[in-house]
């Protein structure tokens, strides 16, 4: 069981920034994967970034040179910094960790509002 708590959403101004932090509730250096998503009103959740565990990386198409996700297993913290805010950025934000295959799991976080006023 891994447990994961999101901080760092609030209120910003188009063009300003903001970074979110992801906690895990264990050492996040077996996680193969470890991700941010998001899902805004009416809308499916889409990936945003996601991170492995040796540093491959994958962005969506609509952040890709704003938004940068990292990951610090000494501490356990998955984090993405976004950058250059758009009104269409708003969403509630949740952090994710994966693995695949017969000892796979999914867990998720509670989610974090991110609201980018124009």
């Amino acid at each position: 069981q891994v447990q994961l708590v999101e901080s760092g959403g609030g209120l910003v101004q188009a063009g300003g920034s903001l970074r979110l932090s992801c906690v895990a509730s264990r050492n996040i250096f077996s996680i193969p994967v470890m991700g941010w998503y998001r899902q805004a009103p009416g809308q499916e959740r889409e990936l945003v970034a996601l991170m492995t565990t040796i540093g491959i990386t994958n962005y969506a198409d609509s952040v890709k040179g704003r938004f940068t996700i990292s990951r610090d297993n000494a501490k356990n913290t998955v984090y993405l910094q976004m950058n250059s805010l758009k009104p269409e950025d708003t969403a509630v934000y949740s952090c994710n960790a994966k693995r695949t295959g017969v000892l796979g799991f999914d867990y998720w976080g509670q989610g974090t509002q991110v609201t980018v006023s124009s």
